[in-house]
């Protein structure tokens, strides 16, 4: 099997094409987005914006959480109301939001003071969907590494809002384990699914897509 890469590689790429080594795959870094004549792989890790690039004409399907996963989600593994909107009616706020893209980095994930100061329609098109909610505190926030709907790794990556890391605790992994006995059925068979404790509970911040998301340093 072959994993291709992108031009550019982080070190989080950097050490999963060592550890894909190390397990048999072969690898490919590609020097451009063009994918050469003859070239046959099954994986990829990338950006969305490379991924979408050679994924297609490599016949590598990108597994990616459903746009409105977490606005699904039972408001108890939340803690927030989350909304799945058109950017459009997300222009109309007027007040303090976290405002991201679902899947992808094209709008930047971060604390709004309002709707003005997201992209405007001279750079978004007005149906793209944006991930809108409340705002919540976390104390710790963790990563859980998901396959076939079990836990393959876990560790915080923040503490109060700062880079922090550390053994994910057993609360974290159990809570995790009750996601995905709940909802596990509604995500694709890979996932990086990020979760943070709040003075209510603990809470499912987003997930994200596994080709793209990166190791924890350290």
């Amino acid at each position: 099997m072959t994993l291709v890469f992108p031009p550019r590689l982080t070190a989080s790429a950097g050490a999963i094409r060592a550890a894909a080594q190390q397990r048999g795959l072969a690898t490919v870094q590609l020097p451009t987005f063009a994918v050469p004549a003859g070239l046959t792989a099954e994986h990829v890790h990338a950006g969305p914006g490379f991924a979408d690039a050679v994924a297609g004409k490599l016949g590598i399907a990108l597994l990616e959480a459903p746009m409105d996963w977490l606005a699904r989600l039972p408001r108890p593994l939340v803690r927030r109301r989350v909304e799945a909107v058109p950017i459009s009616r997300a222009w109309q706020l007027r007040s303090p939001a976290f405002i991201k893209s679902p899947n992808d980095k094209s709008i930047k994930a971060m604390i709004y003071s309002d709707g003005t100061r997201l992209p405007g329609s001279d750079a978004v098109d007005a149906d793209t969907v944006v991930l809108v909610s409340d705002l919540i505190d976390l104390s710790s926030e963790y990563r859980l590494f998901v396959l076939d709907g079990q836990i393959h790794a876990a560790s915080q990556y923040a503490e109060n809002g700062r880079l922090h890391i550390a053994d994910a605790p057993a609360d974290a992994l159990a809570f995790g384990m009750e996601l995905l006995a709940e909802v596990g059925a509604s995500l694709p068979s890979a996932v990086v699914i990020d979760i943070g404790d709040t003075a209510d509970g603990w809470a499912v911040i987003e997930a994200n897509a596994a080709w793209a998301s990166g190791l924890l340093p350290g």
